[in-house]
């Protein structure tokens, strides 16, 4: 484990899960985990709002590229990763003397900021870039008031809640929603 690097691998577009799901099928079969532990498609969740329901989905920071924490001192696991469908090749500098490139491991402070980048990114999927105000106007776009408008009332900025005065059936009635629950009436 010694040997131990990141490196970044290139994939076709579009096929990044593809491939890992390749690799690590691969890697499982040949029983080499001690030399490629683990592979990550560098993403980010994102939630939509698509005909008045919520969606999440995954969209990768680097289309094109997948980190893989391997030894590649064993040409058995580098031609493994590099014969694989869908693959390009390492991310790395031009040999002059063979023609190819040579795998460049990732430095340390790289690897911190990718995999500290992905938890953060997971720790605010629910979060919305959306800022609201007191007084103004929103529609419910989920939940059983949807297609309501309403009024804010409060805004619970640490629980990305809000509460809502909806008028229904000519009463005013508030209604506690989540950031995700409304969009800003425009």
């Amino acid at each position: 484990m010694s040997n131990v690097n990141w490196y970044v691998l290139r994939a076709v577009s579009g096929q990044e899960k593809k491939v890992k799901s390749y690799l690590e099928n691969e890697v499982a079969r040949q029983e080499l985990q001690d030399s490629v532990p683990q592979i990550l498609i560098p993403s980010e969740k994102i939630v939509e709002m698509r005909n008045g329901k919520k969606r999440i989905r995954e969209k990768a920071f680097f289309p094109g590229y997948i980190m893989i924490s391997a030894d590649l001192s064993n040409g058995e696991v580098m031609h493994l990763i590099t014969s694989m469908p869908g693959v390009i090749g390492f991310l790395g500098s031009n040999d002059k003397d063979k023609n190819s490139k040579i795998p460049v491991p990732l430095r340390a402070s790289e690897v911190k900021r990718m995999l500290g980048q992905v938890d953060e990114v997971v720790e605010e999927t629910s979060a919305s870039s959306v800022s609201f105000l007191k007084g103004e106007s929103v529609k419910v776009m989920d939940g059983p008031f949807s297609g309501f408008t309403g009024t804010i009332e409060e805004i619970f900025d640490d629980k990305k809640k809000l509460h809502v005065t909806v008028k229904i059936f000519g009463r005013n009635t508030p209604v506690e929603l989540s950031y995700a629950q409304v969009e800003k009436e425009s």
